[in-house]
Formats: structure tokens, C-alpha cells, sequence
């Protein structure tokens, strides 16, 4: 008990650091990431060694396995940001909070669903606190998004309304018409906000390594696309040699997510509400949640991943 005390104490202090760090400057340091997977696991196998059961190390080095694939998935997905993908690996070591391994699959499950649920709404929040503040340049956007699209939009419309309509007949295919219905008009807000809120002209002196180009820009001969990689230390410095400014595109700050989960998470871990992780009670619960993040999340992820074309090596997140 007081092993894991030890451990979710030491996440919490790197994941507290990287959220401001990424509310700071859109950035997660590879240090901080990597960092806490060497502490973890270090303490993982120094307390298995003094303990004679390896079994704790063990335990580290699979949840540091399924988070790795995580992480990739997510990042190769464009879901995560750079930052974001190594930090969820990092959580890998230490989330494994059980000594058995069917027991830390289900925490794994669950650690997902409140972070797409989490997600999704702190995503729906921050960018309606954009809008608010960009309204004029975000109405005016949706209203452009809405024409552009209309012919579109008014046959996704018409079909919720056939849905709707036999839901009269069949409760199932009500729920797929609001489905439906609600995900066109959140696709067409995260579009707005994606474009009249997350775009900003940046001086060139002022762009760092990893910042998102909004469009390709032209070097003389050269071109430098705008790609999920973000700029190299090296297309910096050609663009401060030629041009004074550039729009780039901002993301979402997703570090207090990771935080948010980890926090409920622990709690539910430490107040014996893990009970319900094989009960009949989380299956609910399990299902409820999924569904809501089956209908939010992608549209809160939207307006850091639109438009912007990956075309970096597979070593990406292993770059220090």
C-alpha cells in the first residue's frame, strides 16, 4: 500500500509540473516524461529487490508496455501531441497500482474511459472559453462553415430526422438520429473554433521546436509543409532568415487532463471503490461513460489535429 502511495505521490509532482508547463508554453519537456519513467521504475525494482518479490517490477514493466503501444496509437492517431503521447507512456510504470495483472488490466480500462471523458469535457470547456472570447471572429467562421457545407449538413440533417422519426417505432434508432444530429453541429463548432481561435500569428524570432505550421510556407525553391511533426530546429531557422512572422496553429493544452484522471483515479483506487472494477455496477458505469466519450471526445480533440498532414519517423517520441 504505502509502496503505491509512494509512487502516485511521485507522478503527482511530475504531472502538477508538466501541467503548467504545458498551460505555460504549449509544451511538455522530454526530461520531465522521461524522467518519471526512470524514478518508477527504479524504485519498482529496488523495492522488489529488498522485498524478494519481483513481481512489483514486473507489474511496472508491462504497464510501461501497454502504455508505449498507447502512447504510439494516440500519437500515430494524431489524438496526442508529441508531449501528450510521452506522457501518457510515463504513467506506465505507475499506474500498475495492484500485484495482479488481470486486476491492473481493469485499472488500465478504466484510467482510459475517465481520460476520454475527462478529456471530452475539459475539450468542450476550453473551447467554448474560446469562443466566448473570439465570438466575433468565431460567429462569423461557423456561419461561413455552415454554407460552405451546407448541402452537406442538410442531408446529415435529414437523415437524424428520419431517425428521429422511426424512433417513435424503435427507441434504438431515436438515440442514433440525436447522434447524428448533435455530432454535425459539434463537428461544425470544433471546425470554427479549430480556425477562428486556434490560429495565431507568431514573429519568427519567437517559434520554438515542435510548433505547429497553420499553412506550408515557401523558402525560395523550398517548401516547408505544415505536419503533425511540428517545426525542426532546423526550418526555423530558414524561416527567421526570410520571413518575420508565420501563423501557426495552437493546441489545446491537454496536461490537466492526465491530472484530472490521475487524481480520480487514485481516489477511486485508494477508497476501495475498485470493488466495482468486476461488478455489475461499473459495467453500468463503464458503459454510460463510454458512450458519452464515443459522442464528445472526437470533436474535442478536432481542433489541434485538423488539417495537419503527419510525416515525421517513427522515432519521433523517442527523441530526446
Amino acid at each position: 500500500m504505502y509502496e503505491v502511495i509512494f509512487l502516485f505521490l511521485l507522478a503527482l509532482v511530475w504531472i502538477v509540473f508538466a501541467t503548467f508547463q504545458d498551460l505555460k508554453k504549449r509544451e511538455i519537456a522530454n526530461w520531465l516524461n522521461f524522467s518519471l519513467i526512470i524514478f518508477a521504475l527504479g524504485f519498482r525494482f529496488f523495492y522488489s529487490l529488498f522485498s524478494e518479490n519481483f513481481n512489483f517490477f514486473l507489474q511496472g514493466i508491462i504497464g510501461l508496455a501497454v502504455f508505449l503501444i498507447l502512447g504510439n496509437l494516440f500519437y500515430y492517431s494524431r489524438i496526442f501531441a508529441g508531449g501528450d503521447a510521452k506522457l501518457m507512456i510515463a504513467l506506465g510504470p505507475v499506474i500498475p497500482f495492484s500485484g495482479n495483472l488481470l486486476a491492473n488490466i481493469k485499472i488500465f480500462g478504466l484510467f482510459l474511459v475517465l481520460f476520454f471523458f475527462v478529456g471530452a469535457l475539459y475539450g468542450l470547456i476550453y473551447s467554448g472559453v474560446l469562443a466566448i472570447r473570439n465570438k466575433g471572429k468565431f460567429k462569423r467562421e461557423f456561419i461561413t462553415q455552415f454554407k460552405k457545407n451546407k448541402k452537406i449538413f442538410g442531408f446529415f440533417m435529414l437523415v437524424a430526422l428520419i431517425f428521429i422519426i422511426l424512433g417513435f417505432f424503435e427507441s434504438f434508432l431515436f438515440a442514433v438520429g440525436v447522434f447524428i444530429f448533435i455530432s454535425v453541429h459539434l463537428y461544425t463548432y470544433a471546425k470554427s473554433v479549430d480556425i477562428a481561435c486556434m490560429v495565431k500569428k507568431l514573429k519568427a524570432s519567437q517559434l520554438t521546436e515542435g510548433d505547429w505550421l497553420y499553412e506550408d510556407v515557401k523558402i525560395g525553391k523550398k517548401l516547408i509543409q505544415a505536419n503533425w511533426g511540428g517545426l525542426t530546429k532546423a526550418q526555423i531557422k530558414m524561416i527567421q532568415k526570410k520571413h518575420k512572422s508565420v501563423l501557426i496553429r495552437q493546441g489545446i493544452p491537454f496536461a490537466p487532463v492526465f491530472l484530472i484522471s490521475f487524481l480520480v483515479l487514485f481516489y477511486l483506487w485508494a477508497t476501495n471503490y475498485g470493488i466495482l472494477l468486476g461488478s455489475q455496477i461499473f459495467s453500468v458505469i463503464f458503459s454510460v461513460l463510454g458512450f458519452l466519450t464515443l459522442l464528445i471526445f472526437p470533436f474535442s480533440i478536432n481542433f489541434s489535429c485538423e488539417e495537419i498532414n503527419s510525416s515525421c519517423s517513427a522515432w519521433y517520441l523517442f527523441e530526446f
